[in-house]
């Protein structure tokens, strides 16, 4: 039963058998309607020929939601009480995401982004009224500070954010790229003297949920492109090798991240802000799969006005960038010889060199990419083989 109000003190990091909560997989699941929207505008903007503005929109705005999303969950890991104030601001900060959600269209076709920003603003706030909340039951001085660090860095640095509505177009990239370093300073100063008490394992589940719906969005848009060219242009044949390339990236995709236990390399602050902050690649690429199979559909079927290497690339890139993320991410941690450690590198570089296969680019990419999973699976069972074992 939830109790209106509760300390909102620091769980332990050493606690047995910390899993996400339900309030922590609904957050998730209202998050992926601003990434569907973010992958929807990056496919009408690589269709209609601006892959260039597309992406680099794409890319910020992503940013917005991936930052949001890893603040939340970083900050639920140390002091989730799941008290009905703790539930309400939560619902609070969901609500921001749904705005920012709204403003992506905008954003993309108007460079207009005042309403992303209204719902950052709502985002923050909330997230800024729990870190004064955590520094007002604070059980020491440093932990006090460390909350107050992290409430005032927010605030300011979502004041410098107000800079992307008012400079000149072209220097909106320079502004993006200041403010997002700025943000990421920010848990780099809270916790320079003292970390906060987030939990390895449950950071590691949080991140791979995540990493699974996102992925599920791939597949759901996907799909959704592929019926809707069946239906409309009676595309079944020019379709289905799509399909079934698409498929394999994304099951091979889920297996490589999850071969190998993400948690083990969460051993102090210093790791887990370069786990935590990699995953913008790793997360991005990963939706923007979903969003090139949508691309390759639309040229398939005649809708894009783009060549179909343009179009192949916009799935070939994010899959060879995926790859490559996680492996310097943490799957190169826990590969041991040359062969193993050149698996995931070499099948980047494969997957980009299906771009050129024309209409079997995707399906090509797929087989790669399930080869991968396959030499991967053979090499670790042949390293785990006993010496001497026939």
């Amino acid at each position: 039963m939830t109790r209106s109000f509760l300390p909102l003190t620091a769980r332990s990091r050493e606690e047995s058998h910390r899993a996400s909560t339900p309030l922590e997989l609904f957050f998730d699941l209202c998050f992926v309607v601003a990434v569907a929207q973010a992958g929807a505008s990056l496919v009408h903007a690589i269709a209609e020929g601006h892959a260039g503005t597309g992406v680099l929109n794409y890319a910020m705005v992503f940013f917005a939601v991936w930052w949001a999303w890893m603040n939340f969950s970083w900050f639920a890991s140390a002091y989730d009480n799941d008290d009905v104030l703790y539930r309400v601001i939560t619902f609070v900060q969901i609500a921001g995401v749904l705005v920012l959600a709204a403003g992506v269209s905008r954003a993309f076709e108007e460079h207009d982004f005042l309403v992303v920003y209204l719902g950052y603003v709502v985002m923050r706030l909330a997230l800024a009224s729990q870190w004064l909340r955590a520094a007002h039951h604070a059980g020491s001085a440093a932990e006090r500070t460390l909350c107050r660090r992290y409430a005032g860095g927010v605030l300011v640095v979502q004041v410098g954010w107000l800079a992307l509505l008012f400079v000149p177009e072209g220097a909106r990239p320079w502004v993006f790229l200041v403010m997002a370093l700025a943000e990421m300073a920010v848990p780099l100063y809270a916790e320079k003297d003292t970390p906060s008490a987030w939990h390895p394992h449950h950071i590691a589940e949080r991140y791979g949920l995540f990493t699974i719906i996102v992925l599920g969005e791939s597949v759901a848009a996907a799909t959704v492109a592929v019926k809707s060219g069946i239906a409309e242009h009676d595309a079944l044949n020019e379709l289905l090798p799509v399909a079934a390339g698409g498929l394999l990236i994304v099951f091979s995709a889920w297996w490589i991240y999850f071969v190998v236990p993400a948690h083990d390399r969460l051993t102090d602050s210093r790791q887990g802000f370069l786990w935590g902050y990699g995953h913008y690649v790793i997360l991005m690429s990963a939706a923007a799969i979903g969003a090139g199979l949508e691309v390759t559909v639309e040229e398939a079927v005649g809708k894009a006005h783009i060549s179909t290497l343009a179009a192949s690339a916009s799935v070939t890139i994010p899959t060879a960038v995926f790859l490559l993320s996680v492996w310097l991410l943490h799957a190169r941690h826990f590969k041991t010889g040359l062969a193993q450690q050149a698996v995931l590198p070499g099948s980047a570089l494969l997957v980009l060199l299906c771009s050129f296969a024309g209409r079997w680019a995707v399906p090509a990419a797929g087989l790669v990419a399930a080869a991968t999973v396959a030499v991967g699976v053979t090499l670790t069972a042949r390293a785990a083989r006993p010496a001497g074992a026939g």
